[in-house]
């Protein structure tokens, strides 16, 4: 009997005893389930800016866990070995995680490293438990949700990282999926209140201006206020591709400024944020962990202190 999964943007309809896409969801007697639920091969204490999330309790640290999969298969993926294969791991209670987190002070949970829409189950049951105790949750994804996980998600999830990985032919040719399911999510966690940011990873030769202008003008339209701008390394599918350049990056930080986003960033660079006040216009580049500007107290977008 076949079962479909309402998970991500690919609805996949699976055989019986079979996987779908991610390798995670199975067919079993006709429902599916995820037989690596809370196996968390990836753990770690990080800091908060790591995420990358700039906007969102700054200067404090995160506790993240990544399992196993992933509803693409990008050929520059940075985590492939966690995202594209299954990993052995122990089983993490999510009442133990958030003592934990409770007990060393870390005031969020960060779903993270792979994809956490492939194993949102676990994370939802995870998320649930962490509010109720007043902890933050965070969610690193690529973005590319179905409607109906992007409901179920959305009240248990405070601050996103969504990446925007580049424009539809790039989506289709390089990471195996879509673009517009991406962007569709961007518009309602915006919409809905939520804390975001953008992350788009630049792969100098493919990564073009023009196409850094259609990613600007579309997360614009969107109402994003901050975008994160990364130099790309080698691996996985393009270990012999040489890695961005701090020059090009600057080149297209530049561009990406046209777009009117009001706080961008390099990642993975030695450049400097350098962002003006939308109020007063005055630099404050990273702005202070008082959520406030320096110069005419202007209220900046984010979630402080």
């Amino acid at each position: 009997m076949k079962a479909r999964c309402d998970f991500c943007f690919r609805s996949c309809v699976i055989e019986e005893g079979n996987y779908g896409w991610c390798r995670v969801r199975k067919n079993e007697n006709g429902k599916i389930i995820s037989p690596y639920y809370g196996i968390i091969p990836a753990i770690a204490v990080d800091p908060v800016e790591k995420k990358p999330l700039y906007h969102f309790l700054p200067g404090t640290s995160t506790l993240s866990f990544g399992a196993s999969g992933c509803n693409l298969s990008c050929d520059f993926c940075q985590n492939w070995e966690l995202s594209q294969e299954v990993r052995k791991g122990s089983r993490i209670n999510p009442d133990e995680a958030i003592q934990y987190a409770l007990e060393n002070d870390i005031p969020s949970i960060s779903f993270t490293y792979s994809e956490p829409l492939v194993w949102q189950d676990y994370m939802l049951s995870l998320a649930a438990k962490a509010k109720n105790t007043g902890l933050r949750t965070i969610m690193v994804s690529n973005g590319s949700f179905s409607s109906d996980s992007l409901k179920r998600i959305i009240p248990y999830i405070d601050a996103y990282n969504i990446d925007v990985k580049g424009d539809g032919d790039f989506y289709k040719t390089i990471c195996h999926g879509l673009l517009d399911p991406v962007l569709d999510a961007v518009g309602e966690i915006v919409r809905q209140g939520k804390h975001i940011e953008i992350t788009t990873m630049i792969v100098e030769g493919i990564h073009t201006p023009e196409m850094i202008r259609e990613i600007g003008k579309e997360l614009y339209e969107r109402g994003v206020q901050v975008w994160h701008l990364s130099r790309f390394f080698p691996q996985y599918k393009m270990n012999n591709r040489k890695p961005t350049s701090e020059l090009y990056l600057f080149k297209i930080i530049e561009v990406a400024r046209e777009s009117k986003i009001p706080y961008i960033y390099p990642g993975n660079s030695y450049l400097k944020a350098e962002n003006s006040c939308p109020c007063c216009g005055k630099e404050i580049g990273i702005p202070p962990r008082s959520g406030e500007c320096p110069h005419c107290g202007e209220r900046i977008y984010g979630v402080w202190f």
